[in-house]
């Protein structure tokens, strides 16, 4: 199939970009690697009267230290983040985590926060933002807000973006002084969303969790337990999500999974502190 006829702007900065926003509103879609956007346009799972393109603005092209984050401008590619200096220093669990976002091609097009606006809720890098509690930007005629990931993603393939704005950054806390960080999932094959995928974070005593696949959108536990209590905080944890069955795995396994490859992780995390 081919998706139904649009017209295409390309901006030259942000503020045309978001003036076109507000001039189509509901009828325009902003696109900057297409991954998602135009395999969903193809099948008229999506539709656009205006597609604004936004991948070759100098302005959302950056991938900086600030303030305590890393911020990736909504034109930078997951390859680029990936290659990025320094990067398994400066946030160890995106660099764990962005090998296993698609492949090598796709991630040389894709773009870090169209991942994030397209909230798919087995995608690695909105599990990231959640669980390091990130934040994302957001540009509109109107001037710009800043909103953390867990008011972000509402639910699946859903944000709280509104009619007229678009994503201008996303922000990744660094790492901290003693933390540790540890990302597993389980795929079919490498490259395919994952079933279940699992970050962790550990410092000063604390374990966080984020886990996706399971539930609508990413969920996030945090303890402050001893290792003997860890089993059953997983369990409960894995219950609260709930999920469903679906083509590619029952709720059963994936809460299975929550339960063993949550302690492995949180245990990887907790070897990697001090």
């Amino acid at each position: 199939m081919k998706p139904s006829n649009f017209d295409y702007y390309r901006p030259d900065n942000v503020d045309e970009a978001v003036s076109l926003l507000s001039e189509h509103g509901d009828d325009a879609r902003v696109i900057a690697g297409g991954q998602s956007l135009m395999a969903m346009l193809n099948l008229r799972l999506a539709a656009a009267d205006a597609l604004i393109d936004i991948s070759r603005l100098k302005e959302l092209s950056h991938c900086r230290e600030a303030d305590g984050y890393l911020e990736v401008g909504a034109a930078v590619t997951q390859g680029e983040l990936l290659r990025f200096p320094n990067l398994s220093e400066i946030q160890p669990l995106l660099a764990k985590a962005l090998p296993n976002v698609g492949h090598f091609q796709t991630r040389n097009r894709g773009t870090v926060c169209g991942s994030i606006a397209h909230a798919d809720p087995s995608s690695e890098i909105p599990l990231c933002l959640a669980a390091l509690e990130g934040q994302v930007v957001l540009r509109s005629s109107g001037g710009e807000r800043v909103i953390g990931a867990a008011e972000f993603q509402t639910g699946m393939l859903a944000t709280a973006i509104e009619p007229g704005e678009m994503i201008a950054a996303a922000r990744f806390p660094v790492a901290r002084a003693g933390a540790g960080y540890a990302f597993a999932e389980v795929a079919r094959r490498r490259g395919d969303f994952a079933i279940v995928g699992l970050a962790a974070i550990a410092q000063n005593g604390t374990l966080r969790l984020g886990a996706g696949g399971v539930a609508g959108k990413p969920a996030v536990a945090e303890w402050q337990i001893d290792p003997d209590q860890l089993d059953d905080a997983l369990n409960a944890f894995a219950w609260e999500m709930g999920g469903e069955d679906d083509i590619h795995a029952t709720a059963k396994y994936r809460r299975q999974i929550v339960r063993r490859l949550g302690r492995s992780v949180l245990e990887e995390a907790r070897s990697c502190s001090n």
